[in-house]
């Protein structure tokens, strides 16, 4: 398949990883799985940062992206575009809430292929492994196997509570988009291999933790000065609002006097 020969390098690193998490460390294959989730989501601890000052500046800004919807609710076109330049001018990017997504997708379809082929790549060179996960799954086998659709269920339920979690400030579509994803996941990952399901929720309650720890501890940032020209500049305020006021303070002007002439008395009579 083009996308496993793309990924070959991944799943190199990702088997070296395990492999030695397993040999090296002595943990059994499913606990390095496990233990993958924590390295790997230590490495996306930048991202993570991004993802959620990048949630926090959409939900500063989120009144004024409001008002802009509304006053081009008719013209699609028009709205994009206002709405564009109204991320440029205010430096806020989207796609940066889904950053660590993202990332982590690559690394799911690696360690797909690599469980796939784990019996016959892997295990031959280690005949005692253990591949049982509190005897209750074996990460080779599909996830509908035996206790998998145990797994199937702290996945689905993992997975709802770290999207509602990270999805508090995001708009109303983009949530609900990830509140039906894991729903929709199910019937693909019933023939997932259980190590797979295994990473995929271990890293659920890591988003779950992260997402607890981070409301708890991260202020609610301030909303920025607007930037966009759609409102006047504050140097052209403070002007406006510095003559109004010497307006206001300037005396009314008086009528000039008028100099009455006094007549001289004993004056000639014609």
């Amino acid at each position: 398949m083009i996308v496993a020969g793309i990924l070959t390098p991944l799943e190199d690193l990702l088997t070296w990883v395990l492999t030695n998490l397993h040999d090296t460390v002595g943990l059994t294959w499913a606990w390095s799985i496990v233990a993958l989730v924590v390295i790997v989501r230590i490495l996306l601890v930048p991202l993570t940062v991004r993802q959620i000052h990048s949630m926090q500046n959409l939900q500063a800004h989120a009144p004024e992206m409001k008002a802009i919807q509304q006053k081009y609710k008719h013209d699609k076109q028009k709205m994009n575009q206002e709405m564009m330049a109204f991320y440029k001018e205010n430096q806020i990017n989207p796609a940066s809430s889904c950053l660590p997504i993202l990332a982590q997708f690559p690394i799911f379809i690696g360690l797909f292929f690599v469980l796939r082929d784990f019996e016959d790549e892997i295990l031959p060179k280690f005949p005692d492994a253990d591949l049982d996960w509190l005897n209750l799954i074996n990460i080779t086998e599909d996830t509908k196997v035996g206790w998998g659709p145990l797994l199937i269920v702290l996945y689905a339920a993992s997975q709802l509570t770290s999207s509602y979690l990270m999805s508090q400030n995001m708009q109303p579509a983009q949530r609900a988009m990830l509140l039906i994803l894991p729903i929709a996941f199910i019937p693909f990952v019933l023939n997932f291999p259980s190590g797979l399901m295994l990473y995929w929720l271990t890293t659920n309650l890591w988003t779950t933790g992260q997402g607890l720890i981070t409301r708890r501890l991260t202020p609610k940032p301030q909303p920025p000065p607007k930037k966009s020209s759609r409102t006047p500049p504050k140097a052209e305020v403070q002007a406006a609002a510095a003559e109004k006021q010497a307006v206001e303070k300037k005396p009314a002007a008086t009528p000039p006097r008028v100099r009455k002439v006094k007549r001289k008395k004993g004056g000639s009579r014609r």
